[in-house]
């Protein structure tokens, strides 16, 4: 029987795409670089804010990759007011949420966006009272897709890695569930396609929230017979 579930954000429970986007532009505007398109950004988010500037700079061109850290600074100040730019949950994110709750199923958020950003958005769309643990990335902390932190979060969550589902919507969040021996599930409405994820090794891609608690009832079903 599973005790948790822990979620990834940008693009498994949060469609976050126009945020990013926005933030990494008016970056890319104030030190006078091309911007990015919406598409680019998709293929960049997934391991941090770093690695989504430095990809970020190298379509800028080559003579910009030397400016990482002008880049982070000016990115951090614009995303701390510009994290919910557009932000909303996938359809049927918040049923599903509110149907785990009631099973007594206990959710967490793990990113690879900063932390504070991360309770910021979850603050914002979901309450205060949704998450039982939200956690976005740390100096202290290894970044996805190493599972130390995802492994952690469910200590807190009372479950046990067999008893954990982690969730999200790219190859590093595959990467991180299947390193944490967790079940993994990939989602096919995020920022990846459902051949990337396959390609990551993902055994298990559902097209909606729902599919979740479907998956769940169906195993607390086979544990009975």
């Amino acid at each position: 029987m599973y005790k948790a579930c822990i979620f990834d954000l940008d693009g498994t429970l949060t469609d976050t795409l126009d945020s990013l986007t926005f933030s990494v532009n008016e970056t890319m505007k104030e030190m006078g670089l091309l911007e990015i398109t919406r598409e680019q950004c998709r293929m960049f988010v997934g391991n941090g804010s770093k690695v989504l500037l430095e990809k970020a700079l190298q379509a800028s061109g080559k003579d910009a990759a030397g400016r990482l850290e002008e880049a982070l600074l000016r990115y951090e100040r614009i995303f701390r007011t510009g994290c919910t730019y557009h932000v909303v949950p996938y359809d049927g994110i918040t049923e599903l949420l509110a149907e785990l709750k009631a099973a007594g199923i206990k959710t967490a958020v793990l990113s690879n966006k900063p932390d504070s950003n991360a309770r910021s958005v979850v603050e914002e769309i979901f309450g205060t009272d949704m998450f039982a643990w939200v956690q976005g990335q740390k100096e202290d902390v290894p970044r996805k897709p190493d599972p130390a932190a995802a492994i952690e979060i469910a200590k807190r969550l009372d479950a046990l890695p067999s008893e954990t589902i982690y969730i999200g919507d790219s190859e590093v969040d595959i990467a991180t569930g299947t390193a944490a021996k967790m079940k993994t599930i990939g989602v096919s409405w995020g920022f990846r396609t459902k051949e990337a994820l396959k390609e990551a090794g993902a055994g298990l891609i559902i097209d909606s929230p729902k599919e979740i608690m479907e998956f769940i009832k169906n195993r607390e079903v086979e544990s009975h017979e």
